[in-house]
């Protein structure tokens, strides 16, 4: 082993060590039941939930509050059990389809909640993906009230466009998870967190676990 690779090695158990407290501190402080679901939002919101795997999340939110939800969910198995579990509910639409910074159809590998285009498996199904701004044009969208982003490394290229096409500021909170196996991750997630700090405050921030933006009042 040269030295290149044991650096490496140690970096990755470093970030590895640091990960697992980064969890406990998340989990410590109340993590999903405190942070995730508290939100100032009514029937008249309008909610987009990116990568809705089980639906877990949109079914607690919605029991919540009662507001509108998009959920997007690219992989087919998952986005017909969501189909079949939302079937009854006015409230909440399912897409088959994810959002993007360009309109494309790309290769995901299945692995559960995991399922992502960057970390290869043995199972894989290739995927639809609508650019973001083009769906928000599409459906006429100008304003959500809670975004929720969990697409396993696609959230730099959405985040990126989002920003970019200026939709970024028509989301009054922006709940994201960024992953770091991604190449250059934390170059790019402290870049998009820079641009967002010109529209948006951090209401909490556990570094790869989960961030909450919500826009300034005067944005």
């Amino acid at each position: 082993m040269n030295f290149e690779e044991l650096a490496n090695r140690l970096n990755k158990k470093l970030y590895r060590r640091k990960h697992r407290k980064m969890i406990k501190r998340w989990r410590d402080d109340g993590g999903d039941c405190r942070f995730r679901y508290s939100y100032p939002l009514d029937q008249r919101s309008f909610v987009i939930d990116l990568g809705g795997y089980r639906g877990q999340w949109t079914s607690a939110l919605y029991s919540r509050y009662r507001c509108r939800i998009s959920v997007f969910e690219p992989v087919r198995r998952f986005a017909e059990a969501l189909d079949e579990k939302f079937k009854q509910n006015e409230d909440i639409e399912v897409f088959r389809f994810g959002l993007g910074a360009v309109s494309k159809s790309e290769t995901i590998y299945i692995h559960g909640a995991g399922s992502s285009t960057y970390r290869k498996r043995t199972e894989a199904e290739e995927i639809r993906i609508v650019d973001v701004k083009q769906w928000f044009d599409e459906n006429s969208v100008a304003s959500v009230a809670l975004l929720k982003i969990n697409i396993e490394g696609g959230e730099y290229d959405l985040l990126d466009r989002m920003i970019e096409a200026g939709l970024i500021e028509s989301i009054e909170n922006i709940q994201v998870q960024f992953h770091n196996f991604t190449v250059d991750a934390t170059r790019r997630m402290e870049q998009i967190q820079k641009e967002l700090e010109r529209t948006h405050t951090p209401t909490y921030r556990y570094k790869f676990v989960w961030e909450n933006w919500a826009k300034h009042s005067n944005a």
